[in-house]
């Protein structure tokens, strides 16, 4: 049973994640950002996801850089996550791309680096570059974000090393099972973005019902089903209380009977971009 906020899932290649972290998805550069990573931090958090395309990386090393100073933690601690952005994909540019990253958190190294969607003739490309970043050392862990089974089978057709994570939209209205089983089958963790559906779900009467019935929010009875699934989870929030109240999910367990409830709230529906019609 995931129990505490330090649990940590084992990738495929030993390195441990933290099964709970925070997201900093449209989250500004500014004092909201730093507080908030601060707060994540102090509170038993050492999981912080963010990408280049979020344009807070600086914000977010400051703020791990005020952590590390005001606390007994040191940088091994932590777990930065970051991506690398579409209009990067590419051998030579995503490399750039990862250094650039660093040189904005003030990091050496970055714990876990994605690339962020799976654009049609660039992926590949994209992920020979972490490789050669993985096997130089640079980076601890490698994966992707948005890859369908397809993408995945594609990208492992010509791959030497199995994308470590697959971060996807993942919350009870899409439940991704066809998704779950091919990553568990090929020891490729999954990790949800939108886990709350950006704040959607939360008037959901099913939830509602459940929640109450175990003196919860529906948020925390949310991120328990996604743990309980096996499944990674960031959520994002900048206000404390809300940080403090996300974590708050170790001290009980859903039934196989709720578990179930929530998954027949499936209706394959998306809040993002569908992978497969991307733009951008």
């Amino acid at each position: 049973m995931i129990n505490h906020l330090r649990a940590t899932a084992t990738l495929t290649n030993g390195v441990q994640m933290p099964w709970l972290g925070i997201g900093v998805f449209k989250v500004e550069e500014g004092p909201e950002l730093v507080q908030a990573v601060k707060f994540a931090i102090k509170h038993g958090y050492r999981s912080i996801d963010t990408a280049s395309i979020y344009g807070n990386e600086e914000g977010v090393g400051q703020a791990i850089r005020e952590a590390l100073e005001e606390t007994r933690l040191t940088r091994e601690d932590l777990f930065i996550t970051s991506k690398v952005w579409n209009a990067d994909l590419g051998y030579d540019s995503t490399i750039a791309a990862y250094e650039t990253s660093l040189q904005k958190l003030g990091l050496d190294y970055l714990d876990l680096y994605l690339i962020h969607w799976p654009v049609e003739g660039k992926y590949k490309e994209a992920w020979r570059a972490l490789e050669t970043l993985y096997k130089e050392g640079k980076v601890r862990a490698i994966g992707v974000s948005n890859f369908q089974v397809h993408h995945l089978t594609d990208v492992m057709k010509d791959a030497e090393i199995v994308p470590m994570i697959n971060q996807v939209e993942y919350h009870p209205r899409l439940t991704q099972k066809e998704l779950q089983a091919f990553c568990m089958e090929h020891n490729i963790q999954l990790e949800a973005w939108s886990p709350l559906m950006q704040g959607q779900l939360l008037d959901n009467p099913v939830l509602q019902e459940i929640a109450a019935s175990y003196h919860k929010t529906v948020a925390q009875i949310i991120i328990r089903w996604d743990l309980q699934n096996g499944v990674i989870t960031i959520p994002k929030s900048t206000k404390e209380h809300r940080i403090v109240e996300n974590s708050s999910v170790f001290d009980f367990e859903l039934t196989k009977e709720d578990m179930a409830r929530i998954d027949q709230l499936n209706e394959n529906h998306r809040v993002g971009p569908d992978p497969d019609h991307i733009d951008f």
